[in-house]
């Protein structure tokens, strides 16, 4: 009889155990946990939310460092007159921002975001932009990944940039029906419609032309891009034929962050772990029959190859340039099987890394453009002879401006303090699983459930602990002026100081 009745004990504990759990994974909201669950890391006072302060900062996210083109556009954008905030093409040499500070957050741990569609889980995409939203509007971080307690002394948000394609094709939505929810007068400006009208500008109403629009995977199979062009095509009444190809990035933002699944500075020989464009990737197949056109850089180790150089069996790219010449051949490919199609006129960077590297694609098409085989220009009649290279950045700093001006949102005081955020693995999180690098693994990142509130990442001060050496590099010499605001946040700010001396940038 006693047996009997612990047996049921147990039954019945096991029951309640896994209704618990059931209700914790299927039924839990990351939204709901922001505006209800008061002892939750995610929860946010909306209530008592600043909103229309002026002296707040502005918020911007990514799925990594690419976002930082955007704010450097941003930070040094001079298109208006401070004085009488009419527009100026020439500016007045007065940056139209100094005056605003910035919070920045890139969401490093999880990215790239564009790997989310192909891996069905773009619930779990949206759940992290949440995320990233919530990680703006609050005042919470730790000091470290180590870290067990968090601070909250971190700067809460007057306006939202999503300086990210992916989050803003798969997520702007989302972010606006949650701040609608929460009675959050908060605007939020995407990326992709700012580019969208950048790229119409190059383009006359009655023209025939074809577009280029570059971006991640996930972004490419959003449409995003292409509906925004439809749309805008209509309400600015353009009468010519508009092409649309796109191609999808795949390993090319990743290895701009350094995501080791698509870049391997020590590598020598092709890796079991690489994920990038193969000769038997499903999506991003080398052809072997134009090896000559991608002209390569074979140079050190920037491509991995097993079998002879001039014919090998086995080939992986493991350099930036080898990416951009990869995936700049594989659209000139896709033009040249529409033979109908208009000249190729603009080219839209539509990843927000891409922008670091615009001097890189430019030389690609320019190479591309003067490209002979037995005597013959093979892409020549489908591409002007200048092309326009579009940064969706541009137009997002004017709509900023436009808005700040507008809602009287514009700081009074000079405060120009700037903080900067990076995400990685919560090494506390017994759940979390991380390889050699310290990383999340492929299949754990891409693999796991939307619902499971938890910590999986925390939220840190940018520093050398957590940027690689050529990540840094990239942004001194080509966002100096960011970099030198994130060099005086790691010096002079109270939120890093647990860096030792010699470990700040």
């Amino acid at each position: 009889m006693n047996q009997l009745l612990t047996y049921f004990s147990l039954l019945l504990l096991s029951i309640i155990v896994l209704a618990c759990n059931s209700e914790n994974v299927s039924k839990k909201n990351i939204v709901e946990t922001i505006l209800t669950e008061k002892n939750s890391y995610y929860y946010v006072d909306v209530n008592k939310y600043p909103v229309g302060n002026r002296s707040l900062p502005v918020g911007v996210f990514d799925s990594g460092t690419g976002g930082l083109t955007v704010l450097d556009a941003i930070l040094n954008y001079d298109k208006f007159d401070n004085g009488l905030n009419t527009f100026l093409p020439k500016g007045d040499n007065k940056r139209d921002f100094d005056r605003e500070g910035f919070v920045y957050f890139g969401d490093h741990a999880n990215m790239p975001y564009g790997e989310y569609e192909a891996n069905k889980n773009t619930a779990l995409l949206k759940e992290h932009v949440i995320k990233d939203v919530q990680f703006l509007l609050g005042n919470k971080y730790y000091q470290s990944p180590a870290s067990k307690n968090y601070m909250n002394d971190k700067s809460q948000v007057k306006a939202i940039v999503i300086a990210c394609n992916t989050a803003t094709a798969f997520g702007k939505k989302d972010i606006e029906k949650f701040l609608e929810k929460a009675k959050l007068n908060i605007k939020v400006i995407g990326v992709i419609g700012a580019g969208v009208r950048g790229a119409l500008s190059t383009i006359n109403k009655s023209e025939d032309a074809s577009i280029a629009v570059m971006a991640t995977a996930g972004t490419v199979s959003s449409m995003g891009y292409v509906e925004s062009i439809n749309e805008q095509k209509v309400l600015l009444a353009y009468s010519g034929n508009l092409v649309v190809f796109q191609q999808a990035g795949i390993g090319l933002a990743g290895a701009i962050d350094g995501a080791k699944d698509y870049i391997l500075n020590n590598a020598s020989i092709p890796r079991t772990d690489y994920r990038g464009p193969s000769f038997n990737h499903s999506a991003a197949k080398i052809n072997k029959k134009i090896l000559r056109r991608y002209n390569f850089d074979f140079a050190g180790s920037k491509m991995l190859f097993a079998g002879s150089l001039e014919n090998p069996d086995e080939l992986q790219i493991n350099s930036i340039e080898n990416y951009i010449s990869y995936h700049v051949v594989s659209l000139m490919e896709q033009i040249l099987t529409n033979k109908n199609a208009p000249l190729l006129k603009t080219v839209i960077l539509g990843c927000t890394h891409y922008p670091f590297y615009s001097d890189l694609f430019e030389k690609k098409f320019t190479e591309l453009y003067n490209y002979k085989e037995n005597g013959e220009y093979i892409y020549r009649k489908y591409m002007s002879e200048k092309i326009n290279f579009i940064d969706p950045a541009e137009n997002t700093s004017k709509e900023l401006y436009e808005y700040l001006y507008s809602n009287n949102l514009f700081t009074d005081i000079f405060n120009p303090n700037h903080e900067f955020y990076i995400s990685q693995p919560n090494v506390l999180n017994e759940s979390v699983t991380i390889n050699e690098a310290g990383d999340f693994t492929y299949d754990y990142k891409y693999g796991r459930k939307p619902g499971n509130i938890t910590e999986y990442v925390k939220c840190i001060p940018f520093s050398k602990k957590n940027l690689s050496q050529d990540v840094i590099e990239m942004l001194s010499t080509k966002t100096p002026l960011t970099f030198k605001y994130i060099v005086d946040f790691n010096r002079n700010n109270k939120k890093t100081q647990y860096l030792l001396e010699e470990e700040k940038l």
